[in-house]
């Protein structure tokens, strides 16, 4: 067992920890004062060991994930692959979901007195809904909205009153919309991943994106829905500025992320993933003003027909905090929020994100260095064999390789990371082929089987003569496995923004789907995936059949 499993292990295990810890803590809490309104802390759930007609097609693919993923997300042509990862994500959260039963785990999920289907007949001339909106948030207003539709700007509300408006009324195509949509999320973080990291990682994170235990919350939920606008409102972006028909990416790009802000208010913190987006990409100035131009557009729409975003928000933290919000403890959600969040994105994701954590450090220890250099606190040469490489010393030590410079390169970023990964294509070096240790196949400098040149491979590293990166680094160019690092500690980020806010005191493992459904991609650092993959799919069927989840 190497050290670098056994310090996995050891994250997996505190994460585990602060999930019974929240476990117990909590129940003591709600036996107590009842404070925290919930039915098994830190989940918004009730206890009732259940199966149900999803049972066996959970089962089946699950075992199918774990047997063939790697295998199968190694060999597949890019867009098959994008295919499969859609299916299979969206097969998991049906089946899932499907656990409870239709009714109970679809049909009726979305018609409940909370959501949003309570109200598509308040929606016919939608203008003056629109302009009357925040007139109906307070709870003493009158015909306040239910619960989700006031905590959330109208478009969330507006998109299945359209789904009626062509015919797909009701709970059941409200659910399915979902559930289909949501498991796009799955897709659109792959296309990042690729664009920004290389095929090869991308690759070997698609298993765990399309088994992630996210799912058990995905269905049926519309923040699975929200997840997959903002994921691909990242995925065009990163389109964008790798140089993939930047204008037009760019600006669908912003034109979602514009409804993003429409859909959740807590979503305009996704604004930390396309920030790092953009810092990866090489086409910045280029494409800003075509993102900018498009992200625009909604907000526009809705401010000309009379809704207005600010006031809604601010009527919203008010009526937040005159329900549940008010009464739920800080104390304890400010850290049982957290273990909510070990439970959505698994243990693998957890490992991965310590991974990503290691791999990032020297990152920033050589940009410290480099700003406080700029400000004479240092010799200009005083981080020289420092900071080390593009992978960073810890990579060294576990790749095994050494760290002298070969044209200018550490030897590091010419082999294998310490994750297990293939090598990534060095502009202007030829790599050789080697074995991938999971599937044996052969793999050369454009991925698995020697398959067509990923999108961010070449241009990946490549931002340009000055840019604020190889400032910072010494001119060193990014590997894939730090630009993932950073792609998926910016989604961590965000997280830790939203939980400090004080604006999600429970049932954060629905409403932090926009942001958690990026951890799972960490995965790709990991070896021994099938181990990481058995481990993701038990958790989510064992929450999903001992658990009743609701919102």
């Amino acid at each position: 067992m190497t050290r670098d499993l056994l310090r996995d292990l050891a994250a997996v295990l505190v994460a585990a920890l602060l999930v019974v810890a929240a476990v117990l803590v909590g129940t003591a809490i709600e036996r107590d004062d009842g404070t925290l309104h919930v039915g098994w802390p830190p989940l918004y759930a009730y206890w009732e060991p259940h199966m149900g007609p999803g049972t066996p097609a959970a089962l089946v693919v699950a075992a199918a994930v774990v047997a063939y993923g790697p295998r199968l997300a190694a060999r597949l042509p890019w867009r098959a692959l994008l295919g499969a990862a859609w299916a299979t994500a969206t097969a998991w959260t049906f089946s899932l979901a499907l656990v409870d039963g239709w009714q109970r785990g679809i049909a009726r999920r979305l018609t409940t007195a909370y959501e949003y289907l309570q109200v598509i007949d308040r929606f016919d001339d939608i203008p003056r809904a629109l302009r009357e909106f925040t007139g109906h948030i307070l709870l003493h207003s009158p015909d306040h909205w239910p619960p989700h539709v006031a905590g959330h700007p109208p478009a969330a509300t507006l998109t299945f009153v359209l789904l009626d408006r062509i015919g797909l009324g009701g709970g059941a195509w409200a659910g399915v919309w979902c559930i289909v949509v949501g498991a796009t999320a799955a897709m659109a973080v792959l296309v990042t991943v690729r664009a920004l990291a290389g095929e090869d990682l991308a690759r070997r994170a698609a298993p765990f994106l399309v088994s992630a235990p996210a799912a058990v919350w995905a269905g049926t939920s519309a923040d699975g829905y929200f997840a997959a606008v903002a994921a691909w409102a990242a995925a065009l972006l990163a389109l964008a500025v790798t140089g993939r028909r930047p204008r037009t990416a760019a600006l669908g790009s912003g034109l979602l992320f514009g409804l993003t802000g429409y859909l959740s208010y807590g979503l305009m913190l996704i604004a930390l993933v396309a920030g790092t987006v953009l810092l990866l990409g090489r086409r910045r100035r280029r494409v800003l003003p075509f993102l900018l131009a498009g992200a625009a557009v909604v907000p526009l729409v809705f401010a000309l027909l009379g809704f207005d975003w600010w006031e809604a928000y601010r009527l919203l933290v008010e009526r937040y905090y005159e329900g549940a919000g008010g009464i739920r403890p800080y104390g304890y959600w400010v850290w049982a929020n957290l273990a909510c969040t070990v439970l959505v994105v698994g243990p693998a994701a957890v490992a991965g994100l310590r991974r990503s954590t290691a791999t990032a450090a020297p990152l920033a220890r050589t940009a410290a260095r480099s700003l406080t250099r700029r400000t004479g606190a240092l010799p200009a040469d005083a981080d020289a064999p420092a900071g080390g490489s593009a992978t960073g010393p810890a990579s060294a030590q576990t790749n095994g390789t050494a760290t002298g410079p070969v044209n200018g390169l550490p030897t590091g970023a010419l082999t294998s990371s310490a994750n297990g990964s293939p090598p990534g294509p060095v502009t202007g070096l030829a790599t050789a082929p080697v074995t991938d240790p999971v599937t044996g196949l052969a793999i050369g400098p454009h991925g698995p089987g020697g398959g067509s040149e990923s999108p961010g491979s070449q241009d990946a590293g490549s931002e340009g003569p000055g840019s604020g990166w190889r400032r910072l680094l010494g001119g060193r160019p990014l590997s894939g496995e730090q630009r993932l690092a950073l792609l998926v500690l910016a989604a961590a980020l965000a997280i830790l923004a939203a939980d400090l806010s004080g604006m999600s005191k429970a049932e954060t493992e629905r409403i932090w789907l926009p942001f958690a459904v990026w951890l799972p991609a960490a995965g790709a650092l990991l070896t021994r995936p099938r181990g990481w993959l058995a481990a993701q799919t038990v958790l989510a069927l064992l929450l999903n059949h001992l658990l009743l989840t609701g919102w």
